[in-house]
């Protein structure tokens, strides 16, 4: 693999004594909000898939009205939360949300521009699988006002895609990805690597033809067997971790020849296509999440308050017709905030501004200047006033970076 050369950083370059942690988080102001709307049916679950998802059972097929009905409630519900602040992105993910009808999603989409100060440039996102049924849907969606598309290709190799037990084979996504570019000038391609039985050239065939497609956002992701999934209860042969790193590599390598940017772990684009969305997240923006099991974060003078809908869509269609929607709901403490932070921020291989560290959790960064200096120390962080950045060692060993941040509560 290439190295990049870990430059020592001068001792003024970050805070020199610790100070301590406040009691609360102090937040000058509050941060950017996005909007995460979740839709969590899909035809099948994939064996490698531990997100909340679930195929329909019987022959009711899916409750689309009932779930709009709900997630705007949902909404309602949470105003006062968020009351008066801007919006400046919106995803629908899944699940498979291009399972919706369009007309569906329009009026999901009205009730989101009725309620909430919607930005008039905000990225809309949707989630869509390859299938015939739902890339014909693509023009529907473009004037329901999604603007951004996100494929989950995975692969295009038929073999391949029946091993991980996709729905669509190479065709249907080749076709997907024809017609989603007809309509969105911004589409993501969902990539997998280090899958069963591939090697280094099948993996680059899949990357040389979504790149053929002129791809501006790539995700590529590498295969990992979750706790709870039909892939870990019966792993598929997989390659070994050094045939995975050289799939990396590659698959870095080639994205920067062809001028991408490597701005996020599994996250390339060309420039001016990033993921707006994605992108507050790793800031450590705030996020409203509605819809079963869907995750939120949102700070307010008062502190950093996160939260979970009731995951179990049964469940969360019977209490949003008595306004319960919250699973769980707590504040986070200042011992937590350092590392929820630097698991985010660190994430992005250009790192974030050093003051982002107070401007978004209320801790001032002297508070962790023991940390940074061990980060550094380390070789696995580079800080200075200007910029929180991950050396090229701590892009590959971010979790023992993150480790650093941890304390106890």
């Amino acid at each position: 693999m290439n190295e990049r050369r870990i430059i020592p950083l001068q001792p003024a370059a970050s805070p020199q004594r610790a100070v301590p942690l406040p009691e609360r988080p102090r937040l000058s102001a509050p941060p950017p909000l996005s909007l995460y709307v979740h839709f969590p049916w899909c035809v099948r679950k994939c064996p490698y898939c531990d997100f909340n998802s679930h195929a329909p059972r019987g022959d009711a097929g899916i409750p689309e009205a009932e779930w709009i009905d709900a997630v705007i409630a949902d909404l309602q519900a949470a105003l006062p939360q968020v009351w008066g602040r801007r919006v400046h992105s919106v995803f629908f993910g899944g699940g498979t949300p291009s399972l919706m009808s369009a007309a569906g999603l329009d009026r999901v989409l009205t009730a989101i521009r009725m309620l909430l100060p919607l930005d008039p440039l905000a990225e809309i996102t949707l989630e869509a699988n390859p299938g015939t049924v739902e890339a014909a849907r693509f023009r529907d969606y473009r004037a329901a006002g999604v603007n951004r598309l996100s494929l989950g290709i995975q692969s295009f190799d038929d073999g391949m895609l029946a091993r991980i037990g996709r729905i669509h084979g190479g065709d249907e996504a080749r076709r997907a990805i024809d017609i989603a570019q007809t309509h969105f000038e911004r589409v993501n391609l969902d990539l997998m690597y280090a899958l069963p039985e591939q090697g280094l050239d099948m993996a680059l065939a899949d990357l040389r033809t979504a790149l053929g497609f002129g791809a501006s956002h790539l995700s590529c992701y590498h295969l990992t067997l979750e706790p709870n999934t039909p892939f870990a209860h019966h792993p598929p042969p997989l390659p070994d971790d050094d045939a995975a790193a050289d799939m990396q590599q590659a698959i870095e390598d080639t994205l920067a020849g062809a001028g991408f940017d490597h701005y996020e772990t599994s996250a390339f684009a060309r420039p001016g296509q990033q993921c707006v969305h994605n992108l507050n997240y790793w800031t450590f923006g705030d996020y409203l999440g509605i819809g079963p099991g869907a995750h939120g974060k949102l700070s307010s003078h008062e502190g950093i308050r996160r939260e979970m809908r009731h995951k179990h869509p049964t469940r969360y269609l019977e209490g949003a017709a008595r306004g319960d929607f919250i699973q769980e709901a707590r504040e986070v403490g200042t011992t937590e905030l350092p590392f929820e932070f630097m698991m985010n921020a660190l994430r992005l291989t250009g790192g974030v501004p050093a003051n982002l560290f107070a401007a978004r959790t209320g801790v001032p960064l002297a508070a962790v200047a023991d940390e940074l200096r061990q980060a550094r120390e380390r070789g696995l962080l580079d800080a200075s006033d200007a910029q929180l950045r991950p050396t090229l060692q701590g892009q590959r060993f971010l979790n023992e970076l993150l480790q650093v941040f941890l304390r106890d509560g």
